[in-house]
């Protein structure tokens, strides 16, 4: 089953962000090597592709995981919310319908 994992971030995270992004990108890596991740990308805080200091609101993946349960663990383990960057995180399941 596919889940949508919507991370909002504090406000003014975007120092902690940019620190855990090395360990936050190579576990989306992982899930993109067995299969398993559909997309995932941040959400700037200003409509531009690089909002510099503006930093971001949050993150979107759309990853494939065996249980609701078994994404809800994988999220809460990002190294986002060990670094303090996502205030919350939701986790739904989700139905591809297009592309």
């Amino acid at each position: 089953m596919w889940y949508l994992i919507l991370g909002i971030d504090y406000d003014n995270s975007l120092a902690a962000r940019l620190a855990a992004r090395p360990a936050h990108l190579a576990r989306l890596q992982a899930l993109a090597e067995a299969g398993r991740l559909k997309l995932a990308g941040p959400l700037p805080a200003i409509d531009g592709e690089d909002p510099g200091p503006a930093g971001f609101t949050g993150s979107v993946i759309v990853a494939q995981f065996p249980s609701l349960a078994e994404a809800k663990a994988w999220a809460e383990a990002d190294p986002y919310v060990a670094a303090g960057v996502y205030r919350q995180v939701d986790v739904r399941p989700f139905r591809p319908v297009l592309p």
